[in-house]
């Protein structure tokens, strides 16, 4: 398979181009990778002063509620968003040397996913802090974040692939992600906050709800997810992975001729 092939064939250059991204990232600050802790701490912080001050939540285990909600929703949205400008961020390299263009949305993900992994080792350690019981149902943030990854990567591909031709889909994709920021419920419980059955309808139609919620459900409280939900919405990013790369691999010479 030709996708296989080249992700070995790139996979060095995926990783070191990875890696020279997050030294660039902290290379001009003082505190230097301390920021990609302190960073979702902040937003934590406020969302969690917001909600809890300002809105009377009630929410149990809340700064880890939302600390869960931040991490997966960053990783999501910074890829997508990052991936629609990413071909022409990248045309120096493009059109000078042949690179699948699906390997520069994996190197996006390296990046974020590194972030994600620190994140979600202080989750752990806030859990412990504030002795959230923990069941061997944690064990479905396996398949959670799996599912996240490949629906990450397949939408991330369609965006690099638009991106090209639209110039205004950033604009347009910042205004469509802020909705699904609010309507994912980062710092609430769709369940509990939004009446039926929009509350059903929401975790049905929007994966990143329904993900968040398995995955503080099984982290926190000791719930298991919909099997049905998790296998239909795996299937589903499969299918947008395999049909992105498919359209990448027919378009990508074209690519260098628009930017």
């Amino acid at each position: 398979m030709k996708f296989v092939n080249d992700l070995k064939k790139y996979w060095d250059y995926t990783k070191r181009s990875a890696k020279a991204e997050l030294k660039s990232e902290v290379a001009s600050s003082y505190l230097n990778w301390l920021w990609w802790i302190l960073d979702p701490l902040l937003f934590m912080m406020v969302y969690t002063f917001i909600a809890q001050v300002v809105f009377s939540g009630r929410e149990k285990f809340f700064p880890v509620f939302v600390f869960i909600g931040l991490t997966m929703w960053n990783f999501f949205n910074k890829i997508v968003i990052g991936s629609v400008k990413i071909v022409r961020n990248n045309s120096a390299i493009v059109s000078k040397v042949y690179v699948p263009k699906f390997i520069l949305v994996i190197q996006k993900m390296l990046v974020n996913g590194f972030k994600f992994v620190m994140s979600f080792i202080l989750m752990v350690i806030m859990m412990f802090f504030f002795r959230v019981p923990i069941t061997w149902k944690i064990l479905y943030m396996i398949p959670i974040v799996l599912i996240l990854w490949i629906l990450t990567f397949g939408i991330s591909n369609l965006m690099l692939h638009f991106g090209v031709f639209v110039e205004d889909l950033r604009n347009v994709m910042t205004v469509l992600l802020k909705l699904t920021f609010y309507m994912s419920g980062i710092f609430y419980s769709i369940p509990k906050r939004v009446p039926a059955p929009y509350d059903e309808f929401l975790m049905r139609v929007n994966p990143i709800a329904f993900l968040l919620n398995s995955a503080r459900g099984c982290m926190l409280y000791g719930e298991a997810p919909s099997v049905q939900m998790l296998l239909f919405w795996g299937v589903f990013g499969l299918v947008v992975s395999c049909v992105s790369i498919k359209i990448l691999y027919k378009y990508e010479n074209s690519y260098v001729k628009v930017i």
